[in-house]
Parts: C-alpha cells; structure tokens; sequence
C-alpha cells in the first residue's frame, strides 16, 4: 500500500467518523388514558411494530393521559403538524369529518362482531380516507367498546330514570341529540374535566365502555353502573397528513401494519375488559344492573324522534346499509 493509498483510506475514516448519524425522527403520540389503558396499550403496540419494520428511523415520545391537551386540540395540533400521531375516541372525530358522526348512533349495531365488520369493511374504509381531506390520515380502526351509563343520583331501568339527569357527553351531536330525546341533561365536556366535575356535584353521571370505566377508575367518583350498551364507540389511530406525506413507501407500509396492529391490541383489551370488567367494578363497590331486552327496547323506543335527524344527516340508506351489514 503506498503511502499515498495510506493517506486516502485515513482521510475517509475520519470524514466518516465526524459525520453524524441520521436523525431519527420524533413521533408524538398523545392519547387522553393512561398508559395501562386500552390507548396505552395500542399506543406501546404501535410503536414496536413500525420500530421492527424500519429500525432507527424513529424515535417515540408518549404523552398519555392528555398530556398533550384535550382530544380536539391533540387533533388540531397534527392538522399543524407539531404532533404526529394520535389514538382518539370517535366523539371529537365527527367535528372534523362529520361522516364518522353516523356510528354514534344509539342501538345501530347488534354486537361486537357486526361493528368490527363494518369498520373493516368498505364503509369504514371509505370514512376513514375522508381524513385525508382535512390534513389527517387515518390508519386503521380501533375500539372502546359498547357504551354504558354510570351516576350517582339513582340506579337506572327505564327512560323515566334519566330524567333531567345530568350526564356528560362528548363533544358530539348524536349522542346529545340521543339522550336529549330521552329527557336526560345532556352537558358536553372534554375529558381532562370530567373526573372533578363529578367529585364537585357539577354533573350527575357520564356514559362510556368499560374499558374506560375500569381503567380511570370511575367506581372512586360514581356509585351507580348501568349496563345499558346504547351506542358502540370506536377510536382510530391517525397521523398528521404534513407528518404521512413526508415518508416514503416503506415507512408508510410500516404505520399501516403498526396501526391494524394497534388496533387488533385495542380490541384484544376491550374483549378482556367484558368478560372481567364488571366483577372488578362490583368488587370496587359499583351498584351494578343491566338493562333487559324490554328495557332496552323502552329506550330504543324513547329516541325514536331522534333518528329522523340523524337520517336527515346521514341519509337513511347509509344507517340501513350498516344495520344491515353481514
């Protein structure tokens, strides 16, 4: 080796050497529960996959527990682009692609099978590819659950039982059109309020699927749990759409498979939850009943003047094309 050669090959190991590494790019994922929670849960599995698939060419941060903001200012914030992923219920959903708004429907779907089958198939794919119009994409489905009533003013079996009772709801007109209907005090907040605002009396009761109910604890600020199921309640794993324009093909492929990941993880937990919710909260100290099939029926029949706005919204054919999916 010549002197010369020498030279060169020392040369390049030092401009080798002083090159810094690639930069990893930062995700950060705000969800509003805890890391133990179902997001949680979703949050950690999406992480390890795209880590699999694309090595070091990310980095996470976790911001649980709203740590980040309330779900709508989390989704305003990847509209901006100075958050890149989220995991967010279905209620803030319908404030940016209003079509989302028509699986709140109370009593729409007849179990968990049928729910699934919708969003998997080409009616929950469709409004999920809405989301790249108003800077977000969405990657893939996931799930809280059915919904469930719980307060501490009075066990509750019929329609007259919520009377004027003040239960808080999301942020969104078909669950408030829903239990207005069925002459509840309906008083929309954003979670990160909630837990207080039932300590402080400001509101009587809230509504939302065990795996929420378990995981915040709610049994320490509620007394009564009505399994009632009125509405199905699914979530999503979005991007920013400023953050999914900027990777390429494999990284791309890589968030698709983290999120249908993410999301079986979601629904894995909330499977758990049904079959062990219940009993844990009963050995919190809940009161615990369920609504019966004529009871149901009773508050299916009490928002009947309820649907014809939501057919207006959403039109009759598409809630009957879901009612009806196999």
């Amino acid at each position: 080796m010549t002197i010369v050669t020498r030279g060169l090959l020392a040369t390049s190991a030092l401009v080798a050497f002083a090159l810094p590494a690639a930069a990893q790019t930062e995700v950060k994922i705000g969800y509003a529960l805890a890391e133990d929670s179902h997001y949680g849960v979703a949050a950690a599995t999406f992480e390890e996959v795209v880590l699999e698939e694309t090595g070091d060419d990310f980095t996470f941060t976790h911001f649980p527990s709203s740590g980040l903001g309330g779900e709508r200012e989390v989704i305003e914030g990847l509209q901006l682009g100075t958050i890149e992923a989220t995991i967010v219920s279905s209620g803030t959903l319908a404030n940016f692609v209003p079509e989302t708004g028509v699986f709140d429907i109370p009593f729409l779907f007849s179990g968990f099978d049928h729910a699934r089958g919708v969003l998997d198939g080409p009616i929950g794919q469709e409004i999920l590819a809405k989301f790249d119009d108003v800077g977000l994409h969405g990657l893939a489905w996931g799930e809280q659950g059915f919904r469930h009533i719980t307060n501490n003013r009075n066990p509750i079996h019929t329609p007259e039982d919520v009377a004027g009772l003040k239960i808080r709801t999301m942020e969104n007109p078909v669950h408030l059109a829903a239990f207005n209907a069925m002459g509840a005090a309906p008083t929309p907040m954003a979670w990160p309020e909630v837990i207080s605002s039932l300590q402080q009396g400001v509101i009587d009761g809230q509504e939302n699927p065990l795996s929420v109910i378990v995981s915040v604890k709610l049994n320490e600020v509620q007394k009564y749990l009505t399994l009632s199921g009125h509405v199905y309640s699914p979530a999503m794993i979005l991007v920013s759409r400023p953050f999914w324009e900027g990777l390429d093909d494999d990284q791309k492929a890589a968030f698709d498979k983290a999120a249908v990941e993410a999301g079986a993880a979601m629904r894995g937990f909330v499977d758990e939850v049904e079959t062990s919710g219940v009993e844990t909260l009963k050995e919190r100290g809940m009161e615990v009943n369920e609504l019966s099939a004529e009871e149901k029926a009773a508050f299916q029949a009490s928002i009947e003047a309820a649907y014809e706005g939501y057919y207006e919204t959403y039109g009759e054919d598409l809630v009957q094309s879901i009612v009806n999916y196999e």
